[in-house]
């Protein structure tokens, strides 16, 4: 199997030990509302397990749909949402599938650290399918690892994490090639970004569908 089985992570390993599972939502998600870059409108979260960052958004309006292929985190993240009493849809659907499990379309799409787990044979569908389901002028947003990490000991482009996923580390020259023929890049940066482990390194793009 070229992927782990997401889905088995999410019934084994409590929510506070799954390392991208984080409450508190990430400071350059946060700075996009604050600064007006995206305001609430039709948002899909990619890759969205527990839907923490959905909910987020949904309590400041956003009109948001989680997409994950863990139908175990679809149903953490329905029962979170409900918790917190905002209104967010969760589906279950394979982002490397044909996505008829997502109806309409997006202004405002993001993956956050999302981009690693797929390797590089199968992003050109990743970001095929995310081109399809955003209206054109929409606001795509992806953060993934950087091959400039020191994360798992390793400077290899596939490193292996404590709970048996393999992660893709990439450059931005690698999705400035992913990203372009799709979008217009408004934004291609490396930052530091904090994580439950501590910081790290990671690739931002924001960009515009055209």
């Amino acid at each position: 199997m070229k992927y782990a089985n997401v889905d088995r992570i999410y019934r084994t390993i409590p929510l506070d030990n799954i390392p991208w599972n984080s409450e508190t939502p990430p400071d350059a998600l946060v700075e996009l509302v604050q600064d007006g870059i995206v305001r609430p409108c039709k948002t899909i979260d990619l890759g969205c397990g527990a839907g923490n960052y959905a909910i987020y958004l949904a309590g400041l309006g956003f009109d948001v749909t989680g997409v994950d292929s863990s139908p175990t985190a679809i149903k953490i993240a329905g029962e979170n949402a409900k918790k917190r009493g905002v209104r967010c849809g969760f589906i279950v659907a394979d982002l490397l599938g044909n996505l008829h499990e997502v109806k309409g379309t997006f202004d405002f799409a993001y993956d956050w650290e999302f981009l690693h787990h797929i390797f590089p044979e199968d992003r050109g569908t990743y970001i095929k399918n995310v081109h399809k389901i955003l209206n054109p002028g929409a606001t795509y947003f992806s953060v993934c690892f950087s091959e400039k990490d020191p994360q798992f000991g390793g400077t290899g482009k596939y490193r292996k994490t404590r709970i048996g996923t393999t992660l893709y580390f990439s450059s931005e020259s690698e999705l400035r090639d992913l990203i372009s023929p799709y979008f217009t890049i408004r934004e291609l940066k490396t930052m530091e970004v904090s994580a439950k482990y501590g910081p790290h390194c990671a690739v931002s793009v924001l960009a515009e569908r055209r």
